[in-house]
């Protein structure tokens, strides 16, 4: 058994001190195989000293801008399963792709994640999903995580905030309304997921008309995406909450908010406090933004984010355009003994340009296969 399956079938899915080397020994077994069949990858490798050193930190992090402007593949296309696209909200659109074994990992990542988050239930319930509904012509990673969310729980129902008509996505905020009014009179919990704007803009409608609902217990908020084109419009994480009680009558204690990237799919998934702890399968490294040096745990800095779970995309460790803190897991107090992050926010296609200068220069001239 690889490394990697052995991180990804660990059992305590926060034991990130009892899995030091193992992550370090898994990362190095990716490194070496990117180098051997991803050839601008083994470039990479070459200049930054010939081979995969042992600290996954000192790994070259690629910026989420390269894999918008060039596609990496490290295996023949007839092993990618599943193809996906990042949203392209900025005009491009990152092209990742997946193989049955970096699939497996990421199943058995998903299975212990929401079973130690008791988000896993064999009660069915009604989907709201606020984001795309699917569609042959949608490859992006958060119409396919959004209906793979359905399988936590036995679907009675899928209704999209985003439907397709007449050749193109239109909002559908009104049958998402409706099917909220119908849910409030029958037996069946409700779970929603999607993006936070869209879980507001339903919401403080729904308030501004006086509606006051009780779903029934069981019933779930989960966010999971940024706020995109309604960054003027974003609200502290603590009015959403207000809202899901007040209009829906569903505690604080039920909302869950998720984290992740179509160049880094591992699941984080927010504690009793709302803090996104680093599981087993990823490692965080916030950088300063002028030397790309490690920072200490507590310092503001760009987000470097690590894993080897995907062996058919060299995107073991990128450098994202999110500001961010590493926090000491006794700084939260959930219980969980693992370091959790915190967003700040992003510093755009531009910045991270700069910031990222040192990593990207290992790039320049690259054309990807």
């Amino acid at each position: 058994m690889t490394n990697s399956n052995k991180l990804f079938r660990w059992r305590d899915p926060y034991d990130t001190g009892g899995t030091q080397a193992l992550f370090a020994a898994a990362m190095e077994e990716n490194a070496r195989f990117q180098a051997e069949n991803c050839p601008d990858y083994g470039r990479i490798l070459r200049e930054q000293g010939g081979s995969a050193p042992g600290d996954p930190a000192a790994l070259p992090p690629i910026p989420t801008l390269y894999f918008k402007r060039h596609a990496l593949f490290s295996l023949p296309e007839r092993r990618l399963l599943i193809k996906a696209t990042s949203s392209g909200t900025s005009g491009a659109m990152s092209r990742m792709a997946f193989d049955a074994g970096s699939l497996l990992r990421g199943l058995c990542m998903v299975w212990r994640m929401t079973r130690y988050h008791h988000l896993l239930s064999p009660v069915p319930c009604h989907y709201l999903i606020l984001g795309y509904e699917p569609h042959r012509g949608n490859d992006t990673a958060f119409s396919k995580t959004g209906y793979g969310f359905t399988f936590f729980a036995p679907a009675l129902s899928r209704t999209y905030a985003l439907v397709w008509r007449d050749g193109d996505y239109q909002l559908d905020l009104e049958g998402l309304r409706r099917r909220l009014l119908r849910c409030a009179r029958g037996p069946f919990p409700i779970r929603t997921i999607g993006f936070p704007a869209y879980t507001w803009l339903l919401l403080s409608q729904m308030e501004k008309e006086g509606i006051r609902l009780q779903m029934p217990r069981g019933s779930k908020i989960t966010m999971g995406g940024g706020w995109k084109q309604f960054e003027g419009q974003k609200v502290e994480k603590a009015e959403l909450y207000r809202l899901a009680e007040s209009v829906l009558g569903i505690a604080e204690a039920d909302c869950v908010e998720f984290f992740g990237a179509v160049e880094h799919p591992i699941l984080y998934t927010t504690c009793p406090y709302h803090h996104f702890h680093v599981p087993v399968y990823s490692r965080v490294v916030i950088r300063d933004v002028d030397t790309l040096e490690p920072v200490p745990n507590g310092t503001p800095g760009l987000v470097n984010l690590m894993t080897p779970m995907v062996r058919s995309v060299p995107i073991l460790s990128v450098m994202t355009d999110d500001i961010g803190i590493l926090h000491d897991a006794d700084t939260c107090g959930c219980g969980i003994h693992s370091p959790w992050l915190e967003i700040l926010g992003r510093v755009g296609a531009r910045g991270l340009v700069t910031c990222a200068a040192g990593a990207a220069e290992f790039l320049k001239g690259g054309e990807g296969r």
